[in-house]
C-alpha cells in the first residue's frame, strides 16, 4: 500500500494521537501553573511553545492569557494543531481512507469528531476544562480500542502504528523538555518542593504517575522520572518503547514490501540509539540538548516515511 492511502492512514492516526497529547499539554500547563508564584499568564508562554503554536498565537492573539492560551490549543480553527482541528482532520482522513479500516473503527472516529465538536462549539470555562479534556482522551481512548480490536494486522495496521508513535514519542519528548529547560526557573529550586510537584504534574500528563510507582515506589527523583520516561520499555509513552514499536512496523512493512527503506534504517539507528543510553549520561550532557537531537531525528525519520512510501504521489 503506497501513496495516498498510507499517507490517509498514517496522518490519520497522527492527527488523534495530537488532539489526545494537547489535551494532555494543556493539562500539564493548568497544573504547572498551580505550582508557581507570579502572574499565572506568563506561565502559558513554554506550553505554547512546546506544542510549536506560538507564533500562531502571538499572530492572532498579541498578549498572553491564559483562556486565549487554552482556547487557542483546544478549539481555534485557524490552528491547525488545536484538538478540534486535529480531531477533524483525523476524520477527514478516516473518510478518505473508509474502506481500509473497519466499520466499528470508523464509527468509533465519527462519535469522537462529533462529541468533540459539540463540546468544544463554545469556549470552555475554567470550571467545565477538566471534564472536557477527559472526554477527548476517553473518545480518542475509543478509537484506539477499535483500532485494536478489529484491525487485521497488515499494512494498514502497520501505517496507523507508525503515526501514533512518531506522535507520541515527540510529544513524551516536548513535555520532558518543557518542564527541564523552560519551567524550572533558578538551579536552587532542583530537588526543592517545587521541582518535585512539577516532576509529578509531568507523570500525570503522560499518565505515567501510577506506573513510576509501581517501578520506583511513591518518592519523585527528577533521575528515576527521566529513567522512566525515555528508557523503559515497558511503559507505553516512553522514548524507548516508542521507537521499538516504530522499529518493528517499519520492519514488517519492509518484509511486506520486499525490501528496506531508508526509514527502517534509520528507524534501526534511532531505536538502538535511545536503547544504548544512559540516564547519568544524559543529564551529564544535558537534558534539554538530548531531546532537541531526540526531536530532529524523530522529526527526521517522519519526513523519511513520507518519501520512502510516496504518500503525495
Amino acid at each position: 500500500m503506497l501513496g495516498k492511502t498510507a499517507n490517509g492512514l498514517y496522518w490519520m492516526s497522527r492527527s488523534l494521537e495530537r488532539a489526545e497529547n494537547t489535551s494532555r499539554l494543556i493539562e500539564a500547563g493548568q497544573r504547572l501553573a498551580l505550582t508557581r508564584s507570579g502572574d499565572a499568564d506568563d506561565e502559558w508562554t513554554p506550553i505554547l511553545q512546546t506544542a510549536s503554536v506560538y507564533d500562531g498565537y502571538l499572530e492572532k492573539h498579541g498578549d498572553i492569557t491564559k483562556d486565549d492560551a487554552v482556547d487557542w490549543m483546544l478549539r481555534a480553527t485557524d490552528n491547525p494543531s488545536s484538538v478540534l482541528s486535529s480531531i477533524k482532520a483525523a476524520r477527514q482522513n478516516a473518510r478518505m481512507v473508509r474502506t481500509a479500516i473497519t466499520y466499528e473503527m470508523w464509527e468509533a472516529i465519527n462519535g469522537c469528531f462529533m462529541a468533540v465538536k459539540d463540546a468544544l462549539a463554545r469556549k470552555v470555562s475554567e470550571r467545565d476544562l477538566p471534564a472536557v479534556l477527559g472526554m477527548i482522551r476517553q473518545r480518542t481512548a475509543l478509537v484506539r480500542g477499535a483500532t485494536h480490536g478489529t484491525m487485521l494486522r497488515n499494512d494498514i495496521y502497520d501505517f496507523l502504528r507508525i503515526g501514533t508513535f512518531l506522535e507520541r514519542a515527540d510529544n513524551t519528548a516536548r513535555i520532558l523538555d518543557v518542564k527541564y529547560y523552560v519551567l524550572l526557573p533558578a538551579a536552587s529550586a532542583v530537588g526543592s518542593n517545587l521541582d518535585n510537584v512539577q516532576w509529578e504534574s509531568i507523570l500525570r500528563s503522560v499518565s505515567a504517575r501510577g506506573g513510576y510507582r509501581m517501578v520506583h515506589g511513591s518518592q519523585v527523583r527528577p533521575r528515576e522520572i527521566v529513567q522512566f520516561l525515555i528508557l523503559d520499555n515497558r511503559m507505553p509513552r516512553s522514548l524507548n518503547f516508542c521507537c521499538s514499536k516504530l522499529h518493528d512496523n517499519l520492519r514488517y512493512l519492509a518484509h511486506d514490501y520486499g525490501g528496506q527503506t531508508v526509514s527502517y534504517e534509520m528507524a534501526e539507528r534511532l531505536a538502538s540509539s535511545v536503547k544504548a543510553s544512559d540516564v547519568d549520561d544524559v543529564f551529564e550532557n544535558g537534558l534539554h540538548e538530548y531531546i532537541q537531537t531526540f526531536l530532529n531525528t524523530i522529526g527526521g525519520l517522519g519526513h523519511q516515511i513520507e518519501l520512502d512510501y510516496r504518500f503525495y504521489e
